[in-house]
């Protein structure tokens, strides 16, 4: 007798990503923002996508508006930038603000940033001094809001943390990259997906957005699983003028969704160029 199979498991419902990037540098263009194009990356390398992002900067009223929204939100958000101890940063304060919680010196925060005042001590040849008024400063890093889980930092060990699915790491791309893969891969693995996107398009040479609406809607509303998509390009150095239009989504959804698109511009007699291909 054959034994019953047992049923697959579900695959995990896709759950959209956020990023909050915080700094006034990056707003007033003195440094340019990596977070974004990185964040992008890693989470494409692993079949999720961005699903949003936001810049603020070192104004505390924002920052906790901010981040008011991305707890309630049910969101998967990293916050890059803001959770060190000097006067520009607030982002500790404001998650806390954000939650209505208690600050508090987390214990293990604690031993994890003497621990490093007593490595840069050591590496200075000078005497570990704990209750140096510098010191004492240092533990702020590891004052967040009461409840937080903290996340390793393996350049420095000062930790970010995490308050359910809100993450908050330094605003240092050598840093908080690979805290962000680190919770990637230890809290979010079950949402990998393999093959689970892909973008198809075809160059159209001559035609107006506005004339080709009215096909987009259709396709969108008979393959509610994908979203079209149309990118205008006026002085492209190999195509000139032109629009890149395609569908996006689940592969098995692409394909037919796809076809509708071409067959509705072979009926429009546009003049089509170069089909694309982008997972």
């Amino acid at each position: 007798m054959n034994p019953t199979p047992s049923p697959e498991a579900p695959v995990p419902a896709a759950r959209p990503f956020g990023l909050v990037i915080v700094g006034d540098e990056i707003l007033s263009g003195k440094r340019a923002d990596k977070h974004l194009p990185k964040v992008i990356e890693l989470l494409s390398a692993r079949g999720l996508q961005l699903a949003w992002a936001e810049y603020v900067g070192d104004s505390p009223d924002r920052i906790t508006a901010t981040l008011k929204r991305a707890f309630a939100s049910g969101d998967i958000v990293f916050s890059c930038g803001g959770i060190g101890a000097t006067p520009d940063d607030h982002t500790r304060q404001c998650a806390a603000r954000a939650l209505g919680a208690e600050l508090q010196l987390h214990p293990q925060a604690e031993v994890l940033i003497r621990e490093r005042m007593q490595d840069v001590a050591r590496e200075q040849g000078v005497p570990y001094e704990p209750d140096r008024p510098d010191n004492i400063h240092r533990l702020n890093m590891g004052v967040f809001p009461r409840g937080a889980e903290l996340v390793p930092n393996p350049f420095n060990k000062i930790p970010g943390f995490s308050v359910g699915d809100v993450h908050f790491v330094p605003g240092f791309p050598v840093m908080a990259w690979p805290m962000i893969e680190w919770l990637l891969d230890t809290r979010y693995a079950a949402l990998f997906r393999q093959d689970a996107y892909l973008e198809q398009s075809v160059i159209v040479f001559g035609a107006m957005e506005a004339t080709l609406t009215p096909l987009m809607e259709s396709v969108e509303r008979d393959h509610p699983a994908i979203k079209v998509f149309s990118l205008p390009s006026v002085d492209h150095p190999q195509w000139g003028r032109h629009i890149d239009l395609g569908v996006k989504g689940e592969p098995a959804a692409v394909a037919p969704a796809y076809a509708q698109l071409l067959a509705g511009l072979h009926a429009l007699g546009a003049k089509l160029g170069p089909e694309l291909v982008r997972p």
